[in-house]
């Protein structure tokens, strides 16, 4: 893989690269044997690689450390917004929905949206108490319960949410033309929720399993779980508002 590395324009200004490797073992020995090679110097025959083509050499002789090598990368180039997503903000969605876009969530382990849904509908005053807010979760028997709920919350103007609908795979052309036909008399608070999970790994991409003219018309919201502490402890400070704090 190393000897692959000298076709490239930018390795032939030092010599060849295997080598260098040879002739300057110990400086080369130095450098992999840092805990953040990525940062480290390189031996002086190839100190003038960019960073760009440093990441060759980190996927090639240091393979552990090209993740946090590519995240720096993308960091200086692109800025911190592009490695850091900021916690989902269902308050802010919602202002950019309307009654003729239905949320879509794609569901991954861990992440349930219902409370989230369920706190904002209590703020607006649509609860299940009042019957202004209905959470249907499919299975069989489900269909005419959710398209009857369907008609009704858009003629009303309420909110229904529509849980693991990739388990009705052969009601999803009937849902597609029924969100078609209540776009003709949706209520301007009405606002309809789905959720699927994705499709694994045998099945292909997702508009495969959801119809595809389903998932065009949806604001389509993917909040995985964080995988590490600082995303945790994000997520978990933005639950409070700058009062509580």
């Amino acid at each position: 893989q190393l000897k692959t590395l000298e076709n490239m324009e930018a390795f032939k200004k030092g010599g060849q690269l295997t080598q260098n490797v040879e002739q300057d073992s110990l400086g080369w020995k130095r450098w992999y044997s840092e805990e953040k090679a990525e940062n480290a110097d390189l031996p002086r025959s190839s100190r003038d690689l960019s960073p760009f083509h440093r990441l060759f050499l980190l996927r090639v002789m240091r393979q552990d450390r090209i993740g946090a090598a590519l995240t720096q990368f993308v960091i200086d180039n692109l800025g911190m917004e592009y490695t850091e997503q900021p916690p989902f903000d269902m308050n802010a969605a919602f202002e950019e929905s309307s009654p003729l876009s239905p949320f879509f969530f794609v569901l991954f382990p861990g992440v349930d949206p219902t409370p989230t849904i369920e706190a904002l509908g209590r703020s607006l005053g649509l609860t299940e108490a009042n019957g202004r807010f209905v959470n249907i979760s499919m299975g069989q028997g489900q269909e005419k319960v959710a398209l009857n709920g369907l008609t009704k919350a858009a003629k009303e103007g309420g909110w229904i949410m529509l849980q693991n609908i990739h388990l009705m795979q052969d009601w999803l052309k009937e849902l597609e033309r029924a969100l078609e036909v209540v776009e003709e008399f949706s209520h301007d608070e009405f606002r309809c929720f789905l959720s699927s999970e994705p499709p694994g790994a045998l099945q292909g991409p997702l508009w495969d399993l959801i119809p595809e003219p389903i998932l065009q018309r949806c604001i389509k919201v993917a909040d995985e779980a964080p995988t590490d502490l600082k995303s945790n402890l994000r997520r978990a400070y933005s639950k409070f508002s700058q009062e509580n704090i």
